[in-house]
């Protein structure tokens, strides 16, 4: 089957470019972050590097609210019953609200204990401290945009999401200079400029899905149970997977700043690269929810194997255009020459592990447009299971940064070869969401 002729091909692609939008616009916010505090200094970027994997690992052990309620709300479209959409959607607003406000209490009441625990001292800790305290009030607000971008995904209006993350980058990013180098606050300009965009970002959400929600205010025990049942697997598998993140933050804390910094550019791109990929895997999430909804299970799959070839050929551009811009790319974060040189000693190892996870990202899509969950937390558990120890063997001086990107790799070459036994052989979809 040719590209130019696939008719499959172009539904995913119709999909995924206002996806990739949206999704390359949402680690943007912590992109600009890094950009402008990086010339702050390297304490503060070192900070930031920490305060920020953390905030990103707690609101991502979250995301199930976005892919749980894609799913539900793709099969109950695929089916025709929009009534249903409206109740699986308000519910996941209510849910949202209650995780958002528990975040926010327990982020402004830990923040201290919780530089403490990711092995920060001195200033480094006192900036990272600041920094998760005022962004633990934009909690909720993430939330309520992680269930409003499910619905978008799962009516396949894929042009909302995109227009509204745009729109409150524009306004991080006018408002972190203002805070920054107009009212000289700091790192703690960062972190409000970047809670009232998400303010924003949540109040267009609602706006938009206001008929959506009309009449559907009310809480339903069996469609909040639903979406917690596919948000159990996703939430111990995202947990597993940033447990890895956070563990080799760690151990790079300490080591030093120097190498702490140069992750946090790596890890920043590295967030920006894996959700560019994800438009892919979400526009085949809600094209195969459609159609197991539909009860086309044949062509679900052929959806499946499309979505295969289309994440590999976005890989392999992605690493190329990394590969040309070696040289550029990290000095756009930080002017530190000790920082650049660290990030130079591991980048063809980055552009190599882009490549390969291109396939990872892409599986995980069809996986949840199957309802795959639980055999998609297994996968994680496996390949933490081998992450982990690599990562405490080899994060050492000189060359921590080297060990920690071998262990990331290590991470998502365990995740392949599971996810890739599980989607090639077809039995993805014997678990679809429309059993739930």
């Amino acid at each position: 089957m040719t590209f130019a002729n696939s008719a499959r091909d172009r539904d995913i692609v119709r999909l995924a470019l206002p996806a990739l939008g949206a999704l390359a616009a949402e680690p943007t916010y912590l992109l600009v972050d890094t950009a402008v505090v990086g010339h702050l200094g390297t304490v503060q970027l070192a900070a930031l590097g920490l305060a920020a994997t953390f905030l990103a690992s707690i609101f991502w052990l979250f995301n199930f609210l976005a892919n749980a309620t894609t799913t539900h709300v793709a099969n109950a479209h695929g089916s025709g019953n929009e009534d249903q959409v409206g109740s699986i959607t308000a519910q996941a607003v209510w849910l949202a609200i209650a995780i958002g406000l528990t975040l926010t209490v327990l982020g402004v009441a830990l923040a201290e204990p919780i530089t403490g625990l990711l092995q920060a001292h001195g200033a480094v800790a006192d900036h990272a401290t600041t920094y998760i305290r005022i962004s633990a009030l934009g909690a909720p607000f993430v939330m309520i945009a992680l269930a409003g971008q499910g619905w978008a995904r799962g009516t396949q209006r894929m042009n909302v999401p995109l227009k509204i993350l745009v729109a409150s980058n524009i306004v991080n990013l006018l408002l972190e200079v203002l805070f920054i180098y107009g009212f000289e606050w700091g790192i703690a300009g960062s972190a409000w400029g970047t809670v009232i965009a998400q303010v924003g970002a949540a109040v267009a959400f609602v706006w938009t899905m206001r008929d959506v929600l009309a009449g559907h205010l009310k809480i339903v025990r069996e469609r909040m149970r639903a979406l917690i049942s596919v948000g159990g697997d996703l939430f111990i598998r995202t947990g597993l997977m940033l447990l890895c993140f956070n563990g080799i933050n760690a151990l790079l804390a300490r080591v030093g700043a120097t190498d702490l910094a140069a992750n946090q550019v790596l890890f920043q791109l590295m967030i920006f690269l894996a959700l560019v990929m994800d438009s892919i895997a979400i526009a085949g999430q809600t094209l195969i929810g459609r159609e197991l909804g539909a009860a086309a299970r044949e062509s679900a799959q052929s959806y499946a194997m499309r979505v295969t070839v289309l994440s590999f050929y976005a890989g392999a551009v992605l690493a190329l255009l990394l590969a040309a811009g070696h040289d550029l790319l990290p000095q756009a974060f930080t002017s530190d020459a000790a920082v650049l040189d660290q990030i130079g000693n591991v980048w063809w190892l980055f552009v190599v592990y882009v490549l390969f996870s291109s396939l990872v990202y892409g599986w995980d899509g069809v996986m949840l447009g199957g309802g795959d969950s639980r055999v998609m937390m297994f996968v994680m558990l496996a390949a933490t299971s081998a992450c982990l120890p690599v990562a405490y063997l080899l994060i050492d001086a000189p060359h921590a940064i080297v060990g920690a990107w071998i262990a990331f790799s290590v991470l998502n070459f365990v995740r392949l070869i599971g996810n890739g036994t599980r989607v090639l052989s077809g039995r993805w979809s014997q678990n679809s969401a429309s059993r739930h």
